[in-house]
């Protein structure tokens, strides 16, 4: 993996060129809570897939996570800032203008770039995240309290065990995420919403009960598509062949 500073944050990132010569346009991926750009990205298939469409797949590490630099500050987690993080990397690359996928937080994070860096998104794909952009703050703020536990067993809702669990299968620290939650539960208004003026694709999984849906979301967006990923909930949902193949039809008709 390469590094580099988002404004004195180590951020992790990796830079895979095209396998496919016809388009070698630049795409962003930016992951969810607790996972990191292997999990959410490389072992998925995407990367893969993505570089054999011909485009340069560029997968960061989100500050806390991964190999990144992790802050025990939830206000270094707000989600403009985490915007910045993508849109520095960009600079740091020498990428001007580029599709960004972003899954569940990364979405959220994707979104954000989008309303304020307009010029750097020719288009924003935001999957695991639909009309809770903007009527949700992002996960239960009880999934930061379920990172401060002493064990798993501890836990007797679900959703804080499926992602305390999650966390520990990542290799995630533990108080990075617990700060994460806390601070990165930023919406949307409607009004900014529908200044997001590019191409998106809203992408959620049937049985999602974490994103909202797709459609009211859609609705507030000029230029806004559902995908729906039929019968997959929010993990499932990511490395879907229907998502998969969905996101490269997207691509291929964007201006």
């Amino acid at each position: 993996m390469q590094r580099f500073s988002s404004s004195g944050v180590g951020i992790a990132f990796v830079d895979v060129p095209p396998t496919a010569a016809d388009r070698h346009e630049p795409i962003v991926l930016v992951h969810g809570f607790a996972s990191n750009h292997m999990v959410n990205w490389v072992n998925t298939g995407w990367v893969k897939l993505l570089a054999g469409d011909g485009r340069r797949v560029i997968a960061l590490d989100n500050r806390g996570h991964g190999q990144s630099e992790r802050l025990a500050d939830p206000a270094a987690y707000h989600a403009a800032i985490m915007a910045d993080d993508v849109s520095r990397l960009m600079d740091h690359l020498g990428i001007g203008r580029a599709d960004v996928m972003g899954y569940s937080m990364g979405a959220r994070i994707t979104a954000h770039l989008a309303l304020a860096h307009p010029a750097r998104v020719r288009s924003a794909l935001l999957g695991g995240l639909g009309i809770k952009l903007v009527d949700g703050v992002g996960l239960p703020l009880g999934i930061a309290d379920a990172m401060e536990v002493g064990h798993v067993s501890d836990l007797t809702d679900p959703t804080q065990r499926m992602f305390r669990a999650f966390a520990e299968a990542t290799g995630s620290d533990l108080p990075s995420m617990a700060a994460c939650i806390r601070g990165s539960r930023q919406t949307l208004s409607e009004d900014e919403v529908r200044r997001i003026t590019m191409p998106v694709l809203v992408s959620v999984g049937t049985a999602d009960h974490v994103a909202g849906p797709a459609a009211p979301l859609v609705a507030l967006l000029p230029h806004g598509e559902v995908l729906d990923i039929p019968g997959r909930d929010h993990n499932l949902a990511v490395g879907d062949r229907t998502h998969k193949q969905g996101v490269l039809d997207f691509l291929a008709r964007r201006p």
